[in-house]
């Protein structure tokens, strides 16, 4: 019931001036990446501003998503929700409209615990067919997805199949590993740990880099996949630098920043995220110049 193998993109949700959604611009950012190789479109994450859209702008970003991909690549919609049962409201229609799988963030502010977190995943999970990969960030939720809980949810639910794990602690990642026996599909959620968790068994990632650099992006995966360690770490190493410029603010801050930089057009931010500081978009700027990305 795997979704994807490789790099997905956690794409950003592009605004007119106005703050309106800027659904032209999505589909060309949509183009570009299905040109670049990348494996999935995530669509309405964390760098979506998936937080600040409201319930019928997430939807019809879903919608204009799935029917722009058509099918050529996987589309994984955000559907999570600190309130169950909204995650379950958005993950049906999400299923409506024919999305190819969710993506499930724990919830944030009222938190959970980890029986909590059971009873929440379990019926969403039940509320539709489509498989669903578990969203761990507890820097961003503040309530950590026990190894245990995941295997108890992969081993017990049967469409939930795998996890982004962005805890950042490898330690964890590998007890994921060790505790589902392959069971569970993991992709990295930060982009400067692909390699080291592709090495524990993981599938791919969702990634944030792939918004300025998606065939470069896919290819730290292939090249990992296609037993090519050595070129495919390089290429991570590489990397940094520019993964480093585009979290040193929140993301998608840099991100958006970044894209607008290469004039993509992308538009500004929903508050409360604010435009970026002159000294971040310096360390940014280099980082894209060194990195070899065309700036407008």
């Amino acid at each position: 019931m795997s979704i994807f193998t490789g790099a997905g993109v956690a794409i950003v949700t592009p605004m007119k001036e106005n703050g309106e959604v800027n659904f032209e611009k999505l589909g060309e950012l949509l183009e570009e990446q299905i040109a670049g190789h990348t494996d999935a479109i995530i669509i309405c994450g964390t760098t979506g501003e998936s937080s600040t859209l409201t319930h019928e702008e997430h939807l019809e970003a879903i919608k204009y998503t799935v029917e722009k991909v058509n099918k050529r690549i996987p589309v994984i919609a955000g559907t999570g929700s600190n309130c169950t049962e909204t995650a379950i409201h958005l993950s049906k229609e999400a299923e409506r409209y024919g999305a190819d799988g969710l993506l499930l963030v724990s919830p944030y502010y009222n938190k959970a615990t980890q029986k909590g977190l059971i009873a929440h995943y379990t019926a969403i999970a039940e509320s539709v067919k489509l498989p669903i990969i578990l969203y761990n960030i507890a820097s961003r939720t503040g309530v950590n997805i026990q190894p245990e809980t995941i295997a108890y949810l992969v081993n017990h639910v049967e469409n939930i199949v795998g996890v982004k794990e962005a805890s950042g602690n490898i330690s964890q990642v590998a007890e994921i590993a060790a505790l589902t026996d392959g069971k569970c599909d993991i992709y990295s959620g930060n982009d400067d740990q692909i390699v080291p968790i592709l090495s524990l068994g993981g599938k791919g990632v969702i990634s944030v880099l792939s918004n300025v650099a998606p065939q470069y992006t896919h290819d730290i995966v292939a090249k990992y996949m296609e037993g090519n360690v050595k070129e495919s770490c390089q290429m991570q190493l590489k990397a940094l630098p520019l993964i480093h410029g585009l979290f040193c603010e929140v993301n998608p801050i840099p991100v958006k920043t970044a894209m607008n930089l290469m004039g993509k057009e992308v538009g500004p931010f929903r508050m409360p995220l604010s435009k970026m500081e002159d000294a971040h978009k310096e360390v940014l700027k280099n980082a894209m110049k060194d990195f070899g990305l065309k700036l407008a």
